[in-house]
């Protein structure tokens, strides 16, 4: 990763119930918890303006958009914590 300052994305996002928790390093690589899993999947992710694309460690993808503020992912919504 270069030295440039990490996109605005980067942190924790839960969806509204608390379930599901991304947490998006700012070293580009993810860990999504599932009720009391907290490491179910990790992996790496990009940005690519408001479009994420993980590649999860055991060798899915997925990807997502960030819409007003909120992480549209799957099915799901996440909001920043």
């Amino acid at each position: 990763m270069s030295d440039a300052a990490p996109h605005p994305y980067v942190g924790l996002w839960v969806t509204e119930d608390g379930q599901i928790r991304h947490e998006l390093l700012p070293n580009g690589r993810y860990v999504e918890a599932r009720g009391l899993r907290e490491r179910a999947y990790e992996g790496r992710y990009e940005v690519t303006g408001s479009h994420i694309e993980y590649w999860d460690d055991t060798g899915f993808t997925a990807d997502g958009d960030f819409i007003d503020g909120v992480l549209h992912h799957a099915g799901m919504v996440l909001y920043r914590q």
